[in-house]
């Protein structure tokens, strides 16, 4: 392509409102443009990128033994009601309905889909194990769009889902899958990392993530410097270690006066007390039920590991009136002592602890040396906090690590949660009827392509990993209008042609500086200069994007050397 004749409008501005790395050169290299909040219109630059990555994932897919198909983005709400996934999703969902009055919405995922087309054409245990994906669009309405295509209202995502006769079968279709993402994020050229993840909306009971750190990631994740655990923060398992100040003596407990301090960081500095050394009591509702939990001030409940616990994730915290009615105190001054009626789940760390302070359950009060077994007992004692950077690994004991990372894929074992609310039903060897046990397999192809040039971008643009980058070959002509140049421009954009290498040439009638500060920002691999300096020596400038070396060799010379280079970075 000649880049005269190329859609490819670059700009020298960062927009005002791109925040990360990867939205502001989207952008500025031409391979984006906002059309409203949240959705995105690919240029032909960003088309090539994303074709790239889809056709790896494609590729990947197929050897893994899945077959493609195409699911409808508009879904009749009647399925999700069925499964009753429709009230969890809430306004993340895009609802409407059509001419006749019937519910419908935009998939911002397909179980409900995938088990209904499975249901209806699957009866028998011999058509099992099956996996089946899709490469298609979906839409959730989220409250905040930001940081470009990482969160935005429509995206594009492949999803797979298997279906097999028992859980052993399950293993081996999750392990596929697993292996294939591997191979799809090594060859789109990006550094990533496993861990445990929460299954969230979707279900089941066993899921990883696929990370790639960045400082621009919405998502945490723990790693051991020493051993291979890693884990999604809200997975990560804490330590019951005890509270090394723990008295030998208990002071006798005591009721001090706290004006307007409602909160930890309050009562802290008024009490000149650390942190540490107080104790939230926490009143959550779950399923409309009170709940209390205690937590040590510094800490953080995880609500994904209550809710395993309470197994249940339909919990928010309690309001003010119920807060009075189970402590008989306002908001705000929260204790266990003197409860009565209602089971305390404290984080196991609180069972160490000795002579810290909690709230009386009065206006303006709080207790002092407050201890557990003699001014309250404790119900249930379990691992219930998120944990933090100074935490020890859970499986080693090492200080573990956190990080920001890119979700750019996600693996579930379902299980039957689907199957058995829609009725996807087979016939096993002794013709009863089971349920088909699922998985999913979820990859975001637009963060891919943010998450490559999160990590691999410099101050004067992107840095394509090799094998996603829209072109592989930039030829800059210093000035097209000397017939030489062009000349020799043209032999060698022919030759790469006839090679079946992705060339684009700057054959534009600009300064040569504007095509230097382009060529980086867009971020093709290979860049051959071609200039009156360059010709007097009868040579051309080969540099590699991703490199500050640049050679210098015969033009009939140095076809040679990319074909070697190209052959090399596939």
């Amino acid at each position: 392509m000649k880049l005269s004749q190329a859609l490819i409008p670059t700009l020298k501005e960062t927009p005002a409102d791109a925040e990360i790395i990867s939205h502001q050169l989207m952008i500025r290299a031409g391979l984006i443009r906002k059309l409203t909040s949240g959705t995105y219109i690919y240029l032909p630059l960003g088309q090539r990128v994303m074709n790239k990555v889809i056709n790896i994932i494609r590729s990947e897919m197929d050897r893994a033994g899945a077959q493609e198909i195409l699911m409808p983005a508009m879904q009749p709400a009647e399925l999700w009601e069925e499964s009753g996934r429709l009230k969890q999703f809430g306004e993340l969902v895009f609802r409407f309905e059509d001419r006749t009055g019937k519910k419908n919405l935009l998939g911002p995922t397909h179980e409900e889909i995938i088990t209904h087309l499975v249901k209806n054409e699957i009866t028998s245990y011999k058509q099992l194990p099956i996996n089946l994906y899709q490469i298609q669009t979906k839409f959730r309405d989220e409250i905040r769009p930001r940081f470009g295509v990482l969160r935005s209202k429509e995206f594009l995502m492949k999803d797979a889902y298997s279906f097999d006769v028992d859980t052993k079968s399950l293993d081996k279709s999750y392990q596929l899958m697993y292996d294939a993402y591997c191979r799809i994020f090594d060859r789109c050229g990006l550094k990533y990392k496993i861990v445990e993840a929460e299954s969230g909306l979707m279900g089941g009971d066993v899921s990883h993530e696929f990370m790639v750190p960045s400082p621009a990631g919405e998502d945490l994740f723990v790693t051991c410097p020493k051993c291979d655990y890693a884990s999604n923060i809200v997975m990560a398992n804490c330590q019951p270690t005890k509270d090394p100040k723990k008295s030998e003596a208990p002071q006798a407990l005591k009721k001090i006066e706290t004006p307007g301090a409602t909160t930890i960081e309050a009562v802290s500095k008024f009490l000149k007390v650390p942190a540490s050394q107080m104790v939230k009591t926490l009143i959550y509702t779950a399923d409309g039920d009170p709940v209390v939990i205690l937590i040590r001030g510094d800490h953080e409940l995880n609500l994904v590991k209550l809710g395993r616990l309470l197994g249940t994730d339909n919990i928010v915290p309690a309001n003010a009136k119920t807060i009075e009615n189970v402590t008989g105190g306002p908001l705000g001054f929260s204790g266990p002592v003197g409860l009565k009626d209602i089971k305390i789940i404290a984080d196991h760390l609180i069972q160490g602890m000795t002579d810290f302070v909690t709230g009386a359950n009065q206006a303006d009060l709080h207790y002092i040396n407050t201890n557990p077994g003699r001014d309250f007992k404790i119900g249930q004692t379990e691992d219930l906090r998120t944990i933090t950077g100074s935490d020890p690994c859970p499986k080693c004991g090492t200080k573990i690590e956190i990080s920001r990372g890119i979700e750019i894929g996600h693996v579930f074992k379902l299980g039957t949660k689907y199957s058995k609310k829609l009725g996807a039903n087979f016939l096993d060897q002794n013709g009863k009827s089971q349920p088909a046990v699922m998985g999913c397999y979820g990859i975001g192809v637009n963060r891919i392509i943010a998450a490559a040039i999160e990590n691999s971008s410099d101050k004067d643009g992107i840095i394509w990993p090799k094998n996603i980058a829209p072109y592989q070959v930039i030829i800059v002509s210093v000035n097209p209008k000397e017939e030489k140049i062009r000349e020799v421009s043209q032999k060698l954009y022919d030759a790469c042609r006839a090679e079946n290498i992705e060339v684009l040439w700057d054959d534009r009638n600009i300064s040569a500086g504007i095509k230097f500060k382009n060529a980086d920002l867009i971020g093709i691999p290979i860049r051959l200069t071609v200039g009156k300096n360059t010709l007097a020596n009868n040579v051309v400038d080969l540099k590699l994007r991703n490199s500050s070396e640049q050679n210098s060799l015969a033009p009939d010379k140095v076809i040679t050397e990319v074909i070697k280079s190209v052959q090399q970075n596939k």
